[in-house]
């Protein structure tokens, strides 16, 4: 019996072993399933998640290049931006810690939310809470990072023009890329919030000033605040822009149209760089990049005087009397004229059932070319046009750069326009009448040219008839200084005019400035010898008037368009310049007063102390 018992419970304790050893082996075999599941399965994405709970990439965003004068007087350069964003994983209670931050920088906290909530991806990707952030801003946020789990400070380089809205149309400025903008492909080293150029040499050099995104390897802790830099592929700046403008000259020009609508160029007529773009009203570029206001914003647009405009290549006017330089030319080529024709002036001419009135209603008597360029003559003009007809005249228009964009590499250009019969039947389905070609010949009808392409014609003429492109950039450099790039000039074509035609012309233009009974008079330069042209363009279309307008603004806007082109000196022309000043009145008084001051400042040339002790805000 007691032998019975010995095996009945050998065979229970022996049953109780195996079953916790078949119990041991499967929680074993689970353990091990559940560890190749992990390990081999599931291990490269479980290494990865695990990784970024503290190994961070951030992206690096380059310097962008800088924008230099011609003498390398720096114009636009970058400052550091302190940007504040917050990665949600990474905090706590991120609807906590933005309320936090919403109360230690004295902002408010509705427009942080709204941001947190409307942000889409993944959990870890940075949410940008607040652009810009003052250093005293960043201070705090520093003194509080505890406080402030998941919240980054990230410093980007923003654009800095250091002139504010000097040169403004001609520089342009920066905006956020748009969702289309990143869409196209045009774009593939740029992302979400990055700032590219929108207007001027900004936009057009793009390519050059946008340098290479360079990447950073960190370490961050619990609460995702860096706590050490791992390894870092630097990112690579732009190439500097160096622009063909002589800064002195552009102080100079803008302070000269304070208080004027309107625009004033300058170019060297030996190979078309523009030495000068100003135009008035201007911007601020500063305010596209720091955060515009919804003022300052509606400001700009409302602005019955277009400071985005700029005036040089978009705004389209009748030329005047400065026309009468193409008239001049097409009457002298097709030999309608010579030097020596001669036409009286009574102050007026008869055409059909018309009477046309030359400026001078006293009239100016007997006339020749250069006296008829010198004193602006319509009656003469009037009759050079009467017999070329308005397609002879527009086939020497065209053919002096008129009716065409100039090329200029800056973004929507005008065209102009040049009148022809054919032109006026497709458009307003009647055709061509003689007398509307004496309006045309003397820059008025539906002549329109833009102040760039008037600069090209005097151009041409100073320097014997080429035709030069106009070019606002002079080269491009590695910010090592290395040359990446030297813009060549470009040789539009050559003028309808023969070297006799043109000497006969500077002859007139000559007298227009240096003879007491030129109307160019007001523009002389002790000195140095200035030929030039006045022109006064009636404003025919006015809009209605604005009941909220006073009664200056209304008498302004009928008032015509003043010009004047010139160049200097005459026997080697260094200079051309154009001025148009809207709503200015007479061309002589408006606009010369302008150019004479360009001309004499850069003639003159002044000294390099001088030259960097000049007070920016003139």
């Amino acid at each position: 019996m007691d032998n019975y018992l010995r095996t009945v419970s050998s065979d229970w304790y022996r049953q109780r072993i195996m079953g916790a050893l078949v119990c041991v082996v499967a929680a074993f075999l689970v353990l091990l399933t559940r560890l190749y599941y992990l390990q081999i399965i599931e291990g490269p994405e479980l290494r990865q998640k695990s990784q970024a709970n503290w190994f961070r990439v951030h992206n690096v965003p380059p310097m962008r290049g800088l924008i230099l004068d011609r003498g390398g007087v720096l114009l636009v350069d970058n400052r550091p931006r302190f940007d504040v964003s917050i990665v949600p994983r990474e905090a706590k209670d991120p609807e906590a810690v933005v309320q936090k931050l919403a109360e230690l920088l004295n902002i408010p906290g509705e427009a942080l939310f709204t941001k947190l909530i409307e942000a889409r991806g993944p959990s870890f990707k940075p949410i940008l809470l607040s652009r810009d952030i003052s250093r005293d801003a960043l201070a705090i946020v520093e003194a509080h990072k505890l406080e402030l789990s998941g919240i980054v400070i990230t410093v980007v380089p923003t654009r800095h023009y250091i002139e504010g809205q000097r040169a403004s149309h001609l520089i342009g400025y920066l905006s956020e890329i748009s969702p289309e903008e990143l869409r196209s492909g045009a774009f593939p080293d740029n992302s979400v919030g990055d700032f590219i150029g929108k207007f001027g040499t900004e936009k057009a050099y793009e390519p050059y000033f946008h340098g290479k995104r360079g990447i950073q390897h960190v370490e961050v802790n619990a609460l995702g605040q860096l706590t050490r830099v791992l390894q870092t592929e630097e990112a690579q700046p732009g190439r500097n822009v160096y622009l063909t403008l002589d800064i002195w000259l552009q102080r100079m020009a803008e302070s000269l149209l304070v208080g004027k609508v309107g625009t004033a160029l300058a170019m060297d007529p030996s190979n078309g760089h523009i030495l000068a773009m100003a135009v008035s009203p201007a911007f601020d570029p500063n305010a596209f990049v720091e955060g515009m206001t919804q003022e300052y914003w509606n400001e700009l647009v409302s602005d019955r005087f277009r400071p985005l405009e700029n005036k040089a290549i978009q705004g389209q006017y009748p030329p005047g009397s400065t026309y009468k330089i193409v008239a001049a030319i097409a009457g002298l080529e097709e030999g309608v004229i010579t030097e020596h024709t001669r036409v009286f002036c009574p102050g007026s001419y008869r055409y059909g059932d018309r009477t046309f009135r030359c400026w001078k209603r006293s009239g100016h008597g007997f006339m020749n070319l250069k006296d008829g360029l010198a004193q602006s003559c319509d009656v003469f003009f009037y009759q050079v046009g009467e017999k070329l007809g308005v397609d002879r005249l527009a086939k020497y228009g065209k053919a002096c750069g008129l009716g065409s964009p100039t090329g200029i590499a800056l973004d929507k250009e005008a065209k102009g326009l040049v009148p022809t019969s054919e032109w006026k039947l497709r458009r307003l389905g009647v055709p061509w009448q003689g007398g509307e070609t004496l309006s045309v010949v003397i820059g008025q009808g539906f002549n329109l040219v833009t102040p760039t392409q008037m600069l090209g014609l005097i151009s041409a003429v100073a320097n014997g008839g080429t035709r030069y492109k106009p070019m606002v950039v002079a080269r491009i450099e590695s910010p090592e200084g290395l040359p990446v790039k030297r813009q060549e000039s470009v040789t539009l074509g050559k003028l309808p005019a023969s070297k006799r035609t043109l000497r006969l012309i500077k002859r007139g233009l000559t007298d227009a400035v240096n003879k007491p009974t030129g109307t160019g008079w007001i523009a002389r330069v002790p000195g140095f010898d200035v030929a030039g042209k006045t022109g006064t363009a009636q404003v025919v279309r006015m809009a209605d008037d604005d009941e909220d307008e006073s009664e200056e603004i209304k008498q302004l806007r009928h008032r015509d368009h003043g010009w004047f082109i010139a160049f200097a000196p005459i026997q080697e022309p260094r200079i051309a310049v154009a001025v148009l000043i809207e709503h200015g009145g007479h061309g002589a008084t408006a606009a010369g007063p302008i150019a004479r001051e360009m001309i004499r400042t850069y003639l003159e040339e002044p000294s390099e102390f001088e030259y960097q002790e000049i007070d920016p805000d003139l």
